[in-house]
């Protein structure tokens, strides 16, 4: 589970963008430098909505990391943090959640800062869209689904609507919100 969230000397801004999916589904996240990959993991899912219910792994710098009871031949992803990937050079690294559906990750270092007085880490501080439901087939997809939702007459879409309710909104997105769940994830809420 997540580590508290806490006051940091340092924070990491970090944007994650969704690959495979137009137009883009993106969020931005502000970390302590001492974040593990863990936790970073955990920060991801909450911020964009994932539901945590599949594998995950990193690629940074042709290395995969990971849980490694979980993921044959990950390094243990609790061992490197954030701030030590920024330290080796690296400025884009990738995260893959549920190896079935590949939802795919860019993972852009947009620099390093101090932290603001009084401010918890890691916090979503912006973003645009709302996450892909879970199972529905990675970014291909998900691109299908859209286009069935859009399409009044589709003999489809009354089941995905039934499946995800009348309600789901691919537009969708609040900064409250998804900071919201991270600050729950990380029990500063």
């Amino acid at each position: 589970m997540a580590k508290a969230a806490r006051q940091a000397d340092s924070v990491i801004s970090l944007k994650v963008t969704l690959r495979d999916v137009r137009p883009p589904i993106w969020r931005r996240l502000l970390v302590p430098a001492g974040m593990t990959l863990d936790d970073l993991h955990h920060a991801i899912q909450a911020a964009m909505g994932w539901e945590d219910a599949h594998l995950h792994a990193f690629d940074i710098a042709g290395r995969q990391y990971g849980d490694p009871r979980e993921v044959d031949g990950a390094a243990d992803e609790a061992q490197l943090t954030v701030g030590g990937v920024l330290r080796s050079g690296v400025s884009r690294f990738s995260y893959t959640y549920d190896f079935g559906d590949g939802w795919e990750h860019s993972i852009v270092i947009e620099g390093e800062r101090p932290s603001a007085d009084a401010q918890t880490y890691p916090a979503c501080v912006a973003g645009r869209r709302n996450c892909p439901p879970e199972d529905c087939g990675g970014g291909w997809g998900y691109q299908e689904l859209l286009a069935v939702l859009s399409d009044p007459a589709h003999p489809r879409r009354h089941e995905w609507l039934e499946m995800l309710g009348d309600d789901f909104d691919p537009e969708a997105f609040t900064i409250e919100a998804a900071d919201a769940r991270v600050a729950t994830r990380f029990g500063r809420g």
